[in-house]
C-alpha cells in the first residue's frame, strides 16, 4: 500500500523554519511490510521556498506573518500532492498536524498567536475532498486500524 507522507516527519529540512521535525513513529513505518511511503511537501511543491516565513489561514487565504498572501502556492502545492496521490494510487496520507497546509482537523487561527481552531490545511482538505483518508503523526494507532494487516519486514535495514 502506498502511503503518502509529509516529508518533515521523515526529517527532510522542508519546514518553514528550515529545521527538522522527524517523528520517531512515522520513520519506523519504514519498516512495515507493504507499505510504502511517498514523500511529501505541499509548501515545496508549490514553489515555496525553505526556510520561508510562517504562514497561518485567515479568512479563507494563507497569510504569511507579514501579511503576504500566499494561497496561490498553498493550492498549487496541494494539487501537485494530489497528483502523487494519484499517479501512486494512494488511499491515506500521514501528514503534519496543525500545518497550514498538511494539518488534519486543527490548524492554527491566522494570529500568529499559536491558537488552535477546527479547520483542515490546504492540502488536507483537498485530499479528503478526493477520498484520500488523512491521519496526523498522532493517529498512527488509527492508521494501523484503517489499515489492517501491516507486519515488520525482516530484510529491512535503517
Amino acid at each position: 500500500m502506498n502511503v503518502l507522507v509529509s516529508m518533515c516527519l521523515l526529517g527532510t529540512y522542508c519546514r518553514y523554519n528550515g529545521e527538522r521535525k522527524e517523528d520517531a513513529g512515522v520513520l519506523s513505518l519504514l519498516q512495515k511490510k507493504g507499505l510504502t511511503l511517498i514523500p511529501v511537501c505541499p509548501e515545496q511543491l508549490g514553489g515555496l521556498p525553505t526556510p520561508r516565513m510562517p504562514s497561518e489561514q485567515s479568512g479563507g487565504k494563507v497569510l504569511d506573518k507579514t501579511g503576504a498572501d500566499r494561497t496561490e502556492s498553498f493550492v498549487n502545492g496541494a494539487q501537485e500532492v494530489l497528483r502523487l496521490a494519484k499517479l501512486y494510487d494512494c488511499k491515506a496520507a500521514i501528514l503534519k498536524e496543525r500545518s497550514p497546509s498538511c494539518g488534519s482537523n486543527v490548524v492554527y487561527d491566522g494570529t500568529f498567536q499559536g491558537v488552535r481552531v477546527f479547520g483542515d490545511g490546504v492540502c488536507a482538505e483537498l485530499l479528503k475532498k478526493n477520498g484520500i483518508t488523512v491521519f496526523g503523526e498522532s493517529e498512527l494507532e488509527r492508521f494501523f486500524e484503517w489499515a489492517g494487516n501491516i507486519s515488520p519486514r525482516p530484510d529491512f535495514v535503517p
